[in-house]
């Protein structure tokens, strides 16, 4: 067989994407799906994956390289190497897929000497190497279509991957603990002709996830494998478990990820030396070393304190004093609270707390949902409250901004997120584009948002993007709180529950229905004057929408 040449495979819209690591050298044998580089855009870390086994012919690349789709990375020589017979752990597939991927139906293609459908990851978003948590099937069990397959948890939702057709499992890819990425094999379906992929319009764009093998290569592995490093054993002192919120924050790309979940190794105690403080395969081995000779604590315990100084957090035996009941957190309360825990200690918050004056805006309300009640929508105060902010983003743009390092990132779009209450806790559904939308438009996509979340079926690409977060606790109660900035937003604005007051007119005191706002934010990129101009400005479209249209 001749040489095969690698190249760079399809990385979406990214070009002179630089090379942060060449795993192979010349003479090194290689088996299907080991990584051979890694590439760093400003929005993923990815390898790229060997289609053949066999031995390493010449390296194209190096560190530093600025590579796009196409871009030559490594000759390989299928006959160079006892590997060579080696199997694929991922099956090529037989054909294109059959329809796009979304997030309701995954990715699906058909054997046509079989009738065998693969189940593939579908578009999640611009996330990668997404934890599996549950495997709900195994070979020999009948599914229908929309049967939840595997369920993953990224550190901001959590998904099911539904079956595209009906038929019986013929085998399962993946397993507890095995990280996938959009297009990794799930599952393989004889199919029972109970259904069909499902043809689904296309989702949103997503940024690259760890790329596909060029040509006739597999699609993307679910996890990458690289040689081990050969000086490096597993410490044996501790058996604490990693910390996982640590460990996904790391700067790191998959193949050192694989191989410090190999050693035992917690990332979030290695400190990196490559480029933006990148933790190499070296940066591995020197803190496995220091481990074995005692010069650093080993195993993935969490220092006390997080690594702030604190001190540990009491233990206390809680039965000793009365009957308890433990509960565990839902999946959802698990992430948001290391989040929130995270944007409250990194991020300076101040709120600026004001009220506005919305007798009339709810006159229209009432009005509205009077005219619109055959066709369904109800508008709520929200809907409006997003359209005002809308506005205030535009002729306050600092706070439709996010910090990156020491620059300012000012966004020209308008997502939106609101807080919506489910049963598993507080999620936060973005509305995309919604300075393009009327506030009746609004009031339906919210609706549908808040749908979907309460039946768990929001995806990743639901809840990103977001530039301006609004959490209203009107329809329960309350006059002021302090809502926690939604990072990487910059401000959040709370809304508590209305309430009539009296209100002196110049020369009475009349009775007006004031909503309390409660406006976070991020004092190192916003100061208390702005703050205190933007709330007002808002209260001041909410008095009177027609401004909205100035």
């Amino acid at each position: 067989m001749s040489a095969i040449e690698v190249r760079v495979p399809d990385i979406g819209d990214f070009t002179d994407v630089p090379v942060i690591e060449v795993l192979v050298k010349a003479g090194d044998a290689v088996k299907v799906d080991d990584s051979l580089v890694t590439l760093e855009s400003d929005k993923a870390t990815m390898d790229v994956p060997s289609p053949v086994a066999g031995a390493v012919a010449s390296v194209a690349v190096k560190v530093g390289d600025k590579v796009s789709e196409g871009t030559l990375v490594v000759v390989i020589d299928p006959a160079g190497a006892a590997a060579a017979a080696a199997p694929s752990k991922t099956a090529p597939p037989t054909s294109k897929p059959v329809g796009p991927a979304s997030a309701g139906h995954p990715a699906s293609t058909t054997s046509a000497a079989t009738g065998a459908v693969e189940v593939r990851v579908p578009d999640i978003g611009d996330f990668t190497d997404v934890p599996v948590i549950e495997v709900f099937v195994k070979a020999g069990d009948a599914v229908k279509v929309d049967d939840p397959l595997v369920s993953l948890e990224s550190d901001k939702a959590t998904m099911d991957v539904p079956s595209a057709v009906a038929g019986t499992v013929t085998s399962v890819a993946v397993k507890v603990g095995d990280k996938v990425s959009e297009g990794s094999l799930v599952v393989v379906i004889e199919g029972a002709g109970g259904g069909a992929p499902a043809q689904a319009a296309p989702s949103q764009p997503a940024a690259p996830a760890q790329p596909a093998a060029p040509a006739a290569a597999a699609a993307p592995a679910a996890k990458a494998t690289a040689p081990p490093p050969a000086a490096a054993a597993k410490p044996s002192a501790p058996d604490a478990p990693l910390d996982e919120q640590a460990f996904r924050v790391a700067h790191a790309s998959p193949s050192v990820r694989l191989i410090a979940r190999e050693l035992g190794v917690d990332l979030g105690k290695v400190t990196g030396t490559g480029p933006k403080n990148r933790i190499l395969i070296e940066d591995v081995r020197g803190y496995v070393r220091k481990v074995l000779t005692g010069q650093a604590a080993a195993g993935g315990a969490v220092a006390a304190g997080g690594g702030l100084n604190l001190i540990p957090w009491p233990k206390v035996d809680f039965a000793k004093f009365g009957p308890v009941e433990e509960k565990p957190l839902s999946r959802i309360r698990k992430l948001s609270g290391a989040n929130l825990a995270r944007n409250w200690v990194m991020i300076p918050h101040v709120t600026q707390f004001d009220e506005a004056d919305i007798t009339d805006l709810e006159a229209l309300r009432v009005a509205l949902n009077r005219e619109n009640e055959k066709a369904g929508i109800k508008l709520t105060m929200l809907a409006f409250l997003i359209k005002a902010s809308i506005a205030a983003l535009k002729k306050f743009p600092d706070f439709n901004a996010s910090l990156d390092g020491d620059n300012l990132v000012l966004k020209q779009y308008f997502h939106i997120g609101f807080a919506a209450d489910t049963p598993n806790g507080l999620v936060v559904p973005v509305l995309k584009n919604a300075d393009q939308k009327g506030v009746l438009q609004i009031a339906k996509e919210m609706g549908e948002l808040s749908a979907k979340a309460r039946e768990g079926k929001l995806g990743p690409a639901d809840m990103q993007g977001g530039c301006f977060s609004i959490s209203s606790l009107g329809g329960i109660g309350g006059t002021a709180f302090t809502p926690i900035i939604n990072a990487p937003e910059v401000a959040i604005l709370g809304v508590s529950k209305s309430a009539v007051r009296p209100h002196w007119d110049g020369k009475a005191f009349v009775p007006r229905l004031m909503l309390p706002l409660s406006l976070s934010y991020d004092h190192r990129v916003i100061d208390g004057a702005s703050a205190a101009r933007f709330t007002a400005y808002l209260a001041q479209l909410l008095a009177d929408m027609r401004r909205v249209m100035l």
